[in-house]
């Protein structure tokens, strides 16, 4: 039989684990670690020989549609790869609970997919040409270099491996905190520097659609136990179900308070209570089509917005939409409009000045910014969210849509999207009867929803310039002009290495 030049060949190495005898596979021969099916041992591979580091913790369930030996195939430089699951690592950070999946390609090589926030990243390996400074001397939303290509740092934190499955590469000590940093870069690409290494580990790559994939061997979806995903609220003793195995957050139907599931479902939870209920005009659970996908709402937050310097308050609304094959993407209704908005994988590049932002060729330019803090939460959500969270916001805009920053302590978080007709939202989400409830400002000039002529544009602008100097006049404040009580365009995502 002949033999595929292509294909290199691969020779697996197998030993009886030293803890229990059970057989240990190494199909790769970059995997230095591996977790005994059977006795929860963690071997190193030293040669021929298997030594027993320990007992790795038990994996924290979080219902991944991924599982071991699952196999698809990624396009990387313009190449069509295979690639097979072979190990699985779960990470705890600021941010929550995250899994790393060690994806064995074709060529021989090890590569991640990162899986968190509803969403995918599948990075490789790098030689970052330079050695990595230490983590502190990375700043959010400075600007740094990998290979001569800029990077804009998204994400500065620590995290701690907590549990692990499979074949894997060397691992940093379980349950002891390393540093992690983020870059992305304005065409979408995302750098993790992972200092539980030494040297760092730098990997690199893109964010993906599960669909295109092309994974087989994934969990049965009628499989799931999903009595696993039900316990009582701690606070009021309700039943509570976790629709989704990305919650980190979800809330009580009965008394509204804000439950952590952080340690998974049977851990210790955690709850906040909630008062002065704020109630959703779409309501939880409803289901509808927008922009040709099928969403459906599991969550929703009110967040509350100042300017800089003023006391006046506005407030605005966010709907968490899901899809299965899409993740999530933002619902906003503010006293604007309605958006549609999703998390960026890139960064978009913010002029010096900060009164614009470019992204995928397109300049948008500033029209808000604010601090913002979430007032009130309803459903699941894939980050922490918790009552009283700020943020520092800037709103950006153009011909072509909407952009969005947010920016906390350790994270910079860019979104993207399209405002959107009311009767859209009317008709995606069947209801008529609240049509003058959901009523808004439609969008404006700055959408190109069709041609405008030369005349009209110029007409707008005219009268705009004049309003704003009469506004400006009445006003008296050498601050901005105007501002209505539009809310942020994209809403709260928290991520951070490989997510």
């Amino acid at each position: 039989m002949a033999t595929d030049p292509t294909q290199p060949t691969q020779r697996y190495y197998r030993a009886p684990c030293p803890g229990c005898g059970a057989p240990v596979e190494f199909k790769s021969a970059q995997s230095t670690h591996a977790v005994c099916g059977y006795c929860q041992s963690t071997v190193v591979r030293s040669g021929e020989v298997l030594t027993r580091l320990g007992k790795m913790a038990e994996l924290f369930d979080d219902h991944s549609p991924l599982q071991l030996m699952a196999s698809g195939r990624i396009n990387i430089d313009g190449k069509d790869l295979p690639f097979t699951l072979i190990g699985r690592l779960q990470y705890k950070g600021d941010a929550g609970v995250w899994t790393e999946w060690a994806a064995f390609l074709q060529d021989g090589t090890l590569a991640t997919l990162g899986e968190d926030n509803g969403a995918y990243v599948f990075t490789r390996p790098i030689d970052p040409g330079r050695d990595m400074p230490e983590a502190a001397r990375f700043r959010i939303g400075t600007t740094t270099a990998i290979n001569g290509k800029p990077y804009s740092v998204a994400y500065t934190g620590q995290a701690q491996l907590i549990s692990a499955q499979g074949e894997l590469p060397k691992l940093p000590p379980l349950g002891q905190l390393f540093d992690l940093v983020e870059l992305r870069s304005a065409d979408g690409e995302v750098v993790s520097i992972d200092y539980g290494h030494t040297p760092p580990g730098v990997e690199r790559g893109k964010a993906v659609l599960l669909e295109d994939l092309q994974l087989t061997g994934l969990k049965d979806e009628s499989a799931k136990d999903e009595k696993g995903r039900q316990f009582n609220c701690p606070h009021c003793g309700a039943p509570v179900q976790v629709q989704l195995a990305t919650s980190k957050t979800v809330t009580c139907g009965s008394c509204a308070s804000i439950i952590s599931l952080d340690s998974g479902v049977g851990g210790e939870l955690r709850s906040a209570q909630q008062d002065e209920p704020v109630r959703p005009i779409i309501p939880l659970g409803s289901k509808g089509q927008l922009q040709g996908v099928p969403w459906q709402v599991v969550g929703f937050q009110h967040r509350m917005g100042v300017e800089p310097g003023d006391d006046e308050h506005f407030g605005w609304s966010e709907y968490l939409l899901y899809n299965q094959k899409r993740g999530f993407a933002f619902l906003v209704d503010s006293e604007e409009g309605w958006s549609l908005v999703r998390p960026t994988t890139g960064a978009p590049t913010l002029a010096a000045s900060g009164r614009s932002a470019t992204y995928m060729g397109t300049t948008y330019q500033l029209k808000y910014s604010y601090e913002a803090e979430t007032t009130y939460v309803l459903g699941e959500f894939y980050w922490q969210v918790e009552r009283g969270q700020k943020t520092s916001n800037r709103d950006f805009e153009s011909s072509k849509g909407l952009l969005s920053m947010e920016q906390s302590k350790s994270e910079i978080t860019w979104s993207s999207g399209d405002k959107l007709a009311s009767d859209t939202v009317v008709k995606a989400f069947k209801l008529e009867d609240k049509k003058d409830v959901l009523q808004r400002d439609d969008p404006g000039p700055f959408v190109a929803k069709s041609g405008l002529g030369c005349g009209t544009i110029i007409l707008i602008a005219v009268i705009i310039l004049i309003l704003l100097i009469i506004l400006g006049n009445c006003s008296g404040s050498s601050g901005s002009g105007y501002r209505s009580s539009g809310g942020s365009f994209g809403g709260y995502s928290s991520g951070g290495g490989h997510k």
